[in-house]
């Protein structure tokens, strides 16, 4: 039967360590581990061209999305300051109702009281804060004359609606503390992401900026051939269309001489995308006349705009009111497939929908594309067909 006993090494035992060789080279290992764990990052950790841009783009969409959420946040204070002035503005006449009420009730107190009529405790119920217990007493509701009951129960009326809407407002007025402070962190949040982004920009070098922009041209250009690629598209199947109205146009004139009557059923159609064209004619005429503006997070012009403000600007000049944010004008009008696409339609961008641009033709459209950017004409497919989001007719 094997012995269980343990080997036991010869040698010095410390700390655990069998041997001063191997205490050495542990110890040797450690060190050399530490000054690995502890070294400073080498030269090749700096991150690529390649991966700057793709942060800085991200920091850009980021600070798009805030900006959105900023824009709906300042539109709900807007409105919620509305509602308190509002609030504050009734409770003010209610309360000038109220001392009204209480004077007349005075003068009739005051009148009982001389005639003798009324003893002075009287005189005090009915100038009190809440009379209606002293009024519900027989006694003394038999004493009055009907003016004088219409004249308590108004002023019991407007002391509770006085009440009930002094609360209303105190409600909105904390309401609307809410909204503010998230309105400062909505702006905080922007700030934050563009001071990111400026800063990683300022750290490249001039050689290192030249290889961004070579990076970003060769994505403008093949983002110009996608465009190019659906207008091809679009202008086949327009031809097509065409054609096939031509030979229906055909059919039907020789149906006619027959002596066979019929509709074509385009009338309707035709009629609704000429008005069509003739809005989305407006709103594109505007937003031409924007190009060159410089982007600025919650801006609605005229000086500068953002995505959603350049694009709620120029449809309201062809009469259609477009809602402040992205989140909102996306579930107006229809949504069409990009197949479909035509001028004035808007695109929306990205999953969280923080982009939107005012489609001009031959895949093209107007936006304001980001911070430190101005609006301009750029393809829809800046940031490849995987990211519009959909397309949506107004009107």
């Amino acid at each position: 039967m094997a012995s269980h006993r343990k080997w036991s090494p010869t040698g010095t035992r410390i700390a655990g360590i069998r041997t001063p060789a191997l205490a050495t080279a542990a110890l040797t290992s450690v060190a050399l581990l530490s000054q690995t764990a502890n070294a400073a990052p080498s030269a090749d950790s700096k991150p690529s061209i390649e991966e700057v841009e793709k942060k800085v783009d991200d920091l850009y969409h980021q600070a798009e999305a805030a900006t959105e959420k900023y824009n709906a946040t300042r539109e709900k204070t807007a409105q919620q300051r509305k509602r308190v002035d509002s609030l504050l503005d009734d409770v003010a006449q209610r309360t000038e109702k109220l001392n009204t009420a209480r004077d007349e009730l005075g003068s009739f107190a005051a009148a009982q009281y001389r005639t003798g009529a009324s003893a002075p405790d009287t005189a005090t119920l009915l100038l009190a804060d809440n009379p209606q217990d002293y009024f519900d007493q027989t006694q003394l509701m038999s004493r009055l004359t009907s003016r004088q009951k219409v004249a308590v129960d108004d002023y019991i009326t407007e002391q509770a609606a006085t009440t009930k809407k002094r609360a209303e407002a105190s409600q909105s007025l904390q309401t609307l503390t809410t909204t503010q402070s998230a309105l400062r962190t909505s702006k905080a949040d922007v700030q934050r992401k563009l001071a990111e982004a400026r800063d990683l920009l300022s750290k490249l070098t001039a050689e290192e900026k030249a290889r961004l922009a070579a990076i970003e041209k060769k994505k403008q250009e093949a983002a110009d051939r996608k465009a190019a690629e659906l207008a091809q598209q679009q202008a086949a199947a327009e031809k097509k269309a065409q054609e096939a109205a031509a030979q229906q146009q055909t059919t039907t004139g020789t149906t006619a001489t027959t002596g066979t009557t019929g509709t074509t059923g385009t009338t309707g159609s035709s009629a609704t995308d000429s008005s069509y064209t003739a809005k989305a004619d407006k709103a594109l005429a505007f937003a031409r006349a924007q190009v060159g503006k410089p982007y600025v997070w919650g801006a609605t012009g005229p000086g500068s705009y953002d995505c959603s403000g350049l694009t709620q600007a120029a449809w309201k000049t062809a009469g259609v009111d477009l809602p402040r944010t992205t989140w909102d004008q996306v579930n107006v009008g229809t949504t069409v497939p990009l197949s479909d696409i035509k001028p004035g339609d808007l695109v929306f961008f990205y999953d969280d929908i923080s982009h939107v641009g005012l489609y001009v033709g031959n895949g093209m459209m107007i936006h304001a594309p980001k911070p430190g950017a101005y609006v301009r004409e750029e393809s829809i497919f800046y940031g490849g067909e995987s990211i519009i989001h959909s397309v949506v007719r107004p009107a």
